[in-house]
């Protein structure tokens, strides 16, 4: 059996986005999946555009989220001697043909086209030119392109595809496209095909503003004797107003490192990109790598687009609920070890890691992130909603502040004297400091929970969170009688 052989071709223009990020998982989970092997090709034609930040920036992105290959990665521009011998090879087997057309004249057959309502398409004025008419503009030092020429054919020109079926195009709707500039330079159309030939590529798995290209190709395969890889053409990623996602509409809310620097779990994200143009066939959604790679079938590729729900300016949801929902999943239900990892860089980043964190207090570090990662949507959450349990240095939000503390000013003296009753209990347990707790609001004549809360406030910073018995076992006995005591920084 030939082996599976895929390719992700990223153009290092930009960074990492969201649709290159779910071809390369496409892509890598079928070269996983059917035992064969992925290529890692950079196309780096676009010499004006492509940058070494940007190919950078697509290798970092790819190793964040786990995206391995076997092969590369290749430059395109290391082939251009390949690229150019196929266009050579086109030409004296009479697929291609120079076309001298200059650009106004080219406008001007268009404008006339427009006028009349006829076809806009290349009219195939240097088609069939002569040999010796061909060297006569040579010589007179005319720039030309190079294009191929469809086979005048009757029928249909078509290819199958994976997720789309039968894809058929007439022949005289395909118009003689150009494969190399007239600066000398092979197009995309091209270097694509030889590239694909020359690696051996058995699977295109992409997106279906592709299929255009694809049409094209078909021919050109054929033209260099070359076997039809299989298409896949996966659905566009579209915003919620049906328009296709883009770095220059969407910005960094579609740039994979923007999710990295935001404290998504890696494959958490993955999993959240892999359903946005796949189906398992039934409703679940959380997968591990090694159940996606078991699922993954190019026929459960969805046919229809998918809509990335990205909400501008919402707090909470800064990105697709979807994404958010799933993170927080992984958040709640991966080995706490694995998480302790991820958490240890974001505490670092923001200065609030502690060597002890890895040596003699490991346990009470891993202990804490268990206790509190049940509503954290991110793993930034862990520096900021969780501060309190790294450091003393910790915002305390307006909303706790105003309900739980200010609109009862009694606590500023009463939270000192809960301090005080910890001090003298002589087992600090969850037990003993609820009981105390509960006494002194009895005392007091309020509800438990206006102790509670506001206690809740003042160590922690928070609204709401673990149990706060759990919480003061968590922080100590010194910490929790300290904070408590400094509540009159609140009602200053």
């Amino acid at each position: 059996m030939t082996e599976t052989r895929l390719r992700f071709p990223p153009s290092p223009t930009g960074y990492l986005h969201i649709g290159g990020a779910r071809t390369a998982l496409f892509n890598w989970l079928y070269a996983r999946k059917t035992g064969g092997k992925l290529i890692l090709r950079i196309e780096d034609t676009d010499t004006e555009r492509s940058t070494q930040g940007s190919i950078q920036g697509i290798l970092d992105g790819l190793e964040w989220l786990g995206i391995d290959w076997d092969e590369g990665p290749y430059f395109q521009t290391e082939f251009s001697a390949d690229h150019l011998a196929a266009a050579n090879r086109l030409l004296a087997e009479g697929h291609a043909y120079k076309c001298f057309c200059t650009k106004e004249e080219l406008e001007a057959k268009k404008e006339a086209a427009m006028a009349a309502k006829q076809h806009m398409g290349y009219d195939g004025t240097c088609r069939n030119l002569t040999p010796e008419q061909v060297a006569e503009k040579e010589n007179a030092g005319l720039s030309y392109v190079i294009r191929f020429k469809v086979p005048e054919r009757s029928g249909m020109l078509g290819y199958d595809d994976k997720v789309l079926g039968r894809i058929e195009h007439s022949y005289s709707e395909v118009d003689d496209f150009v494969i190399v500039r007239s600066n000398g330079k092979p197009l995309y159309l091209l270097c694509n095909v030889v590239d694909d030939i020359r690696d051996r590529i058995t699977h295109i798995l992409r997106g279906q503003d592709h299929m255009t290209n694809t049409t094209r190709q078909v021919l050109l395969y054929e033209a260099l004797g070359a076997p039809l890889p299989v298409f896949a053409h996966m659905p566009l990623t579209l915003d919620l107003k049906k328009a296709k996602i883009s770095k220059r509409s969407h910005g960094e809310i579609v740039a994979v490192h923007f999710y990295k620097e935001h404290g998504f779990i890696p494959w958490a994200f993955c999993n959240f990109l892999v359903l946005l143009g796949w189906s398992p066939g039934d409703d679940k959604e959380i997968f591990s790598r090694e159940e996606l790679i078991e699922a993954f079938t190019l026929e459960r590729i969805n046919k229809s687009n998918s809509i990335f729900n990205y909400r501008k300016g919402d707090e909470k949801f800064f990105t697709d609920p979807k994404a958010i929902s799933i993170n927080e999943q992984y958040l709640r239900t991966m080995d706490i070890g694995e998480i302790g990892d991820m958490v240890q860089n974001v505490l670092e980043k923001e200065g609030l890691w502690d060597a002890s964190y890895a040596g003699e207090r490991k346990e009470w570090y891993l202990i804490t992130l268990d206790l509190i990662r049940d509503r954290f949507h991110t793993l930034n959450d862990f520096a900021t909603l969780g501060r309190a349990f790294f450091s003393d240095d910790f915002q305390v939000e307006t909303k706790p502040l105003q309900k739980n503390l200010l609109k009862f000013p009694e606590l500023q003296q009463w939270l000192p004297l809960l301090a005080d009753h910890y001090q003298a209990l002589e087992h600090f347990t969850a037990d003993e400091t609820e009981r105390v707790a509960k006494e002194l609001a009895e005392e007091k004549g309020v509800k438990p929970g206006v102790i509670v809360n506001g206690m809740r406030t003042v160590v922690t910073g928070q609204l709401a969170g673990a149990s706060m018995y759990d919480i003061l076992m968590t922080l100590g006995r010194e910490k929790v009688m300290r904070r408590l005591r400094d509540v009159d920084k609140f009602f200053q």
